[in-house]
């Protein structure tokens, strides 16, 4: 594949402080939050109550394995509104995620929620290549899914020019491909694969496309599916992870130098490795359950969630 070699990009504060640092800051942020969503949150007063731990009782980053795990049918049980942790009207936005038993998952931002969001998928899409000025064609979905437009206000954060193509009318998806010539396409792996067909149906080599870079996301893929597409559309591939219970995407990304796996934005979310089974806090590289906790959300903070999506924390 042709690489490129992106131009320096500006880089957050956070992104080149010492490790000290960074664990300075998640201890002054995960403070306040464990006591926001104790002041705010009756779900996790009275979780916080029966476990026998008060927010004071964080010393050390280490001492948040003390705290429960919350979990998805936490979020269901409070349905729809239970969990946030400002009034509703202070809220700026809702997104939900589809439930299979009836009952989505809704989770809201408030304006500085969506403010800090934004920050993070623009730093996301640094971290891929991207840079001021490119062309970014958005064909997640727009709407309740988080995807589009966490995606969209991430590109207009980094100062890129957007497409707000959404999913669907993949014969219009290459069209404008074709005819407005962006650089970057941030779309789920299994809708690229499609897109990509769709060019070779309209008898178009996808190699000879204006994309140099895809941000993939939203769905489990694999190192055999990057090969593929990369292979098959000349470009860069890279994985952007989140889910919407702790912001959406951007919770992590990777980097296109390296592509050896996401990074997670530290600033804020503070993650965990756990045993699935008992719930033990595992060491970096062993393989476990993520388990996250926000560090900055307002609307809604959450306390170790268990994602149910196993990983292994390598060492920063």
């Amino acid at each position: 594949m042709a690489r490129r070699t992106p131009a320096p990009a500006q880089l957050d504060a956070i992104e080149t402080a010492s490790r000290d640092e960074v664990q300075a800051l998640q201890l002054k942020r995960l403070r306040w939050t464990l006591q926001h969503a104790y002041d705010n949150v009756p779900h996790y007063r009275q979780a916080f109550d029966a476990k026998g731990v008060h927010p004071s009782d964080l010393k050390q980053l280490s001492d948040l394995s003390k705290f429960p795990f919350t979990v998805k049918k936490d979020l269901r049980d409070n349905y729809p509104f239970g969990m946030f942790a400002v009034p509703r009207e202070q809220v700026s936005r809702i997104h939900a995620s589809s439930g299979t038993t009836g009952k989505p998952t809704v989770v809201g931002y408030t304006a500085k929620d969506i403010d800090n969001w934004a920050d993070l998928v623009a730093r996301s899409i640094r971290a891929a290549g991207g840079r001021a000025g490119d062309l970014i064609h958005i064909a997640y979905g727009y709407g309740l899914f988080t995807g589009g437009l966490g995606a969209h206000y991430g590109a207009e954060r980094a100062g890129c020019t957007v497409i707000p193509m959404s999913g669907g009318q993949t014969e219009k998806q290459v069209q404008m491909i074709r005819d407005l010539q962006p650089s970057i396409i941030m779309v789920t792996p299994s809708y690229m694969q499609v897109i990509i067909e769709e060019f070779v149906k309209q008898g178009v080599d996808p190699r000879e496309s204006s994309l140099n870079t895809g941000i993939f996301g939203a769905e489990p893929w694999t190192e055999a599916m990057r090969a593929d597409i990369e292979a098959a559309a000349n470009i860069d591939a890279v994985d952007i992870y989140g889910l919407s219970e702790v912001m959406g995407p951007g919770v992590a990304s990777e980097c296109v130098e390296s592509k050896d796996g996401p990074v997670i934005w530290e600033d804020h979310f503070y993650p965990e490795v756990i045993d699935p089974d008992t719930g033990e806090v595992l060491p970096d590289g062993e393989e476990g359950e993520l388990v996250f906790t926000s560090l900055t959300k307002e609307a809604l903070p959450i306390i170790r969630y268990r994602t149910r999506d196993l990983t292994r924390l390598m060492p920063p």
